[in-house]
């Protein structure tokens, strides 16, 4: 949802980054930036002001450390001012009361109050083991009840039975009894959708509020909403007195500002995002992590907590212990696409990494399918069980049968086949060197984001061999290396001629480079 905020902001910073030192012009030219950008993201032009303003007083007057880069402190800034706008600490829904506790969802028509309340009452059901129960009083949208009762039976939690006579007051009282004489925990009363200039439907809402007295009020915001979001916010709360805020399709190609105008605005706490339309796409919503998120920083924490709720440690314990072996067979492969389907496939995991927004754009730009996990999941399931342990069973008419089976191209299976016995490859490589022989492997920037590679030539040829060991490396094809076996003297001036120039190298060629060596270059030469 944030993306487009997140490339307005990258870009002006990447022009404060490489300055040495930033004078009152540039923080004005960077304000003024930021303000559009803020703006065009449909924040609200009162909250704009006040971050721009809050901003730009601290940067203008800011000591610089000196480890950091003028550039570097202005982002600094922006991230502490976006995570105080968007509320200093993560808040969660409060059950510290007595039971039932009431929790009455309120919000416009069509923001997602009826899904989200089934979404609120899963997640209660799973994470704190709660005894709840759902309650619509709905009555003017046709099958509204009926919706929360199937959504109910979706996620195991119980609904209080329907009676098409009662009046939302009504409901509300029997609600209230029903989950004191059922011994419920939490009871989640799902209002009817209104405007907020409807005075009818917020005078019936504010009755309700006096007849269930809710320990929470939960205001429910499409993240779509735009910049009429802080007058949703400030009539409801204004009427009702809301105790935080649930975003809903954060997941969409919104702008976000609601998100940023709604919290400065009210004072009150957004509580939880809806990441989906699935029951368990509902998170927490933590202001640091989401600043991040815009400023292109990543958000680790909520990355490995996705791995920790999706990858039980028996499951991961086995998974090193094969690794240890160097074994990875199409069964692995399966589970390692579905834990990727279940942690937001791709795209999902590329948004949670830093610096990977670049990449995450090159991945929509040459159209990356999403759905291409689907298919390799159901090439694998087409295959036997013999066939997933050793792929080499896999022959031409093999291959014919599981791409009928899959609904797919013969060529399909032979991509799959590919991809996999790479990654075997590699699972060998690590198993034998460690995460030495990957960097050694990936090389340039991937082998400098592992551990880096060492420039060979300033290396003796006993930590060539003992480097060419641990990769599973036979020493003697390091004898052409340079540092291995530099000639004694070297020519005053190349020679004029390519013939004479390959000749002068001396030593056996090194393969892969075409059979060519010069002397005196570092390394393993550079790529042009």
């Amino acid at each position: 949802m944030f993306e487009s905020l997140s490339d307005r902001l990258g870009k002006i910073f990447d022009g404060l980054r490489g300055r040495g030192a930033l004078n009152a012009a540039d923080v004005d030219a960077a304000m003024r930036e930021i303000r559009r950008a803020l703006i065009e993201a449909d924040v609200s032009l009162e909250v704009v002001r006040a971050f721009v303003e809050q901003v730009r007083a601290r940067a203008v007057g800011a000591e610089v450390t000196r480890s950091v880069t003028p550039g570097q402190q202005v982002v600094k800034i922006v991230n502490d001012e976006l995570v105080a706008v968007l509320g200093s600490d993560a808040v969660g829904i409060d059950l510290n009361a007595p039971a039932p506790v009431t929790l009455l969802m309120v919000g416009l028509q069509g923001s997602g109050k009826t899904t989200t309340t089934a979404k609120i009452a899963k997640r209660l059901k799973d994470r704190q083991r709660k005894k709840v129960l759902l309650a619509s009083l709905d009555t003017r949208r046709p099958a509204a009840m009926e919706q929360l009762r199937v959504l109910g039976e979706q996620v195991g939690v119980d609904t209080l039975p329907i009676v098409a006579t009662e009046t939302p007051l009504e409901i509300a009282r029997r609600a209230e009894r029903e989950g004191r004489l059922g011994g419920y925990d939490v009871l989640i009363l799902d209002t009817a959708g209104r405007t907020h200039i409807d005075d009818e439907l917020m005078a019936e809402t504010v009755a309700i509020k006096d007849i269930a007295n809710p320990h929470e009020i939960l205001l429910v915001v499409d993240a779509l909403t735009g910049q009429d979001a802080i007058n949703v916010a400030r009539s409801f709360d204004g009427r009702l007195d809301v105790t935080g805020i649930v975003m809903t399709r954060v997941d969409g190609d919104g702008r976000g500002g609601a998100a940023l105008s709604m919290r400065a605005a009210t004072g009150k706490p957004i509580k939880l995002i809806g990441v989906g339309e699935k029951m368990d796409a509902l998170e927490d919503f933590h202001p640091a992590r989401i600043a991040d998120r815009i400023l292109g920083m990543g958000d680790i924490v909520s990355l490995v907590e996705k791995a920790a709720e999706h990858v039980s440690a028996e499951d991961a314990a086995k998974m090193a212990k094969k690794l240890k072996k160097g074994a990875f067979d199409l069964e692995d492969l399966r589970a390692q696409l579905t834990q990727m389907k279940k942690m937001g496939g791709m795209g999902g995991l590329m948004g949670l990494l830093p610096g990977a927004g670049q990449l995450k754009k090159a991945m929509a730009g040459a159209n990356v399918d999403e759905k291409v996990f689907d298919r390799q999941i159901a090439i694998i399931n087409s295959m036997t069980r013999k066939e997933r342990a050793n792929p080499d069973l896999l022959n031409a008419s093999r291959r014919k049968r599981i791409a009928a089976g899959a609904g797919v191209e013969v060529s399909e299976i032979n991509k799959l086949t590919k991809q996999h016995r790479q990654m075997a490859d590699m699972m060998k490589k690590v198993s034998k060197g460690g995460m030495g022989s990957l960097a050694g492997m990936f090389g340039g920037k991937m082998g400098g984001m592992l551990g880096g590679m060492p420039d060979l030539s300033k290396m003796d040829p006993a930590q060539l061999e003992q480097m060419a060991r641990q990769a599973g490396i036979d020493p003697a094809q390091l004898k052409g290396l340079p540092s291995a076996d530099l000639p004694a003297s070297l020519p005053e001036k190349l020679p004029a001629d390519v013939g004479s120039l390959l000749k002068s190298s001396g030593g056996p060629a090194l393969p892969g480079l075409g059979g060519t060596r010069f002397p005196g270059l570092p390394g393993l030469g550079k790529k042009k």
